[in-house]
């Protein structure tokens, strides 16, 4: 489902924006870092959230991901994915270490990493593409 155009700018540490739906019917859109797996994208998250709630109830959502604007002041490419969510446990904090370097480096990486393994309860979301529209 992913073109080769598509990965390519999907491989951009750039911040996913997912929708889903919370318990009034409403969107709830939430700013967040994300990795490709196949064809799905992958993001990580303290079970503890109130996302991780509303993906259990209805597991429908949306990422939009760029589309903002550049340091040109130009509006960059974007993309708005459809798809359902998936709730996975991270063995060994393998996506957790993966998507925390993919965006941070160095000391300040592995800081957060041992933090987050220590403190929260981390945990996989795999967002399963269904439909995915260009909007930029």
């Amino acid at each position: 489902m992913l073109t080769t155009e598509l990965r390519t700018f999907l491989q951009t540490p750039l911040i996913a924006r997912l929708s889903v739906i919370d318990s009034n019917g409403f969107p709830h859109t939430v700013p967040l870092w994300f990795d490709v797996d196949g064809d799905d994208i992958v993001i990580i998250s303290d079970r503890k959230t109130r996302k991780v709630d509303y993906i259990r109830t209805n597991s429908k959502a949306s990422i939009c991901i760029g589309g903002g604007e550049t340091a040109e002041n130009t509006v960059g490419s974007g993309y708005l994915f459809k798809g359902e969510c998936l709730i996975e446990e991270d063995p060994g904090y393998a996506w957790l270490r993966r998507m925390t370097l993919r965006y941070e480096q160095g000391e300040q990486a592995e800081k957060d990493i041992e933090l987050w393994r220590t403190t929260l309860d981390m945990m996989v979301i795999r967002f399963k593409i269904a439909k995915v529209s260009k909007v930029f």
